[in-house]
């Protein structure tokens, strides 16, 4: 393993992340030359601290998406639980106007970044589900009791066995299924990004 920083990965956190994923990223990805930076919508606050799905574990961002550019990372990652859910509100939404949600105008952003890989797990593709146009034809997998909405959003789901596959690779996006296929979702993620 390499001690060398090979670049940033960036992670869409909000509270009700999951911890099993925040765990093993701050393990996986610094051992093989990538930093972790935990990104959100502050608020207009300078820190915000989340607590994860079991509340035990917490992390403290001081990083607002708004601050950053997506070209300032090698990868980005939409941690699963309820998080991107909470990361999709906008305040004012508007009728036939798409979603003004901080994080959905910077994952916009991200989806436009040539060559930057985006991973998803679990229910982290809500966040893509908040515009239509970032699924619209994309082959991914997801927890089971996303699929709808997924498919909705214009994607397709992809199964294997009688069950979303446990990863799968279309372009620059990268999907998992749940936490029980993290090492797996790492280790497809990871192989990713050394090719760029």
């Amino acid at each position: 393993m390499n001690q060398e920083i090979k670049g940033k990965i960036g992670v869409l956190i909000e509270e009700h992340f999951d911890e099993t994923e925040y765990r093993r990223f701050n393990e996986f990805f610094p051992q093989w030359g990538y930093e972790v930076e935990y990104i959100s919508h502050l608020w207009g606050q300078e820190k915000l601290t989340f607590k994860g799905n079991d509340r035990e574990a917490e992390v403290t961002v001081t990083i607002d998406l708004q601050t950053v550019n997506p070209r300032d990372y090698k990868g980005l990652i939409l941690i699963g639980g309820y998080a991107m859910d909470r990361l999709r509100y906008q305040v004012n939404p508007e009728a036939g106007k798409p979603s003004q949600a901080p994080a959905v105008e910077f994952l916009r952003q991200a989806v436009q970044t040539e060559g930057l890989k985006i991973g998803t797990i679990c229910h982290s593709l809500w966040l893509f589900c908040a515009d239509r146009t970032l699924l619209k034809g994309k082959k991914v997998t997801c927890a089971h009791n996303i699929i709808a909405d997924v498919e909705n959003a214009g994607a397709i789901a992809i199964y294997e066995s009688g069950e979303t596959s446990a990863t799968y690779v279309d372009g620059n996006l990268i999907s998992a299924r749940h936490p029980g296929v993290v090492e797996e979702f790492m280790t497809v993620f990871l192989s990713q990004l050394e090719k760029s």
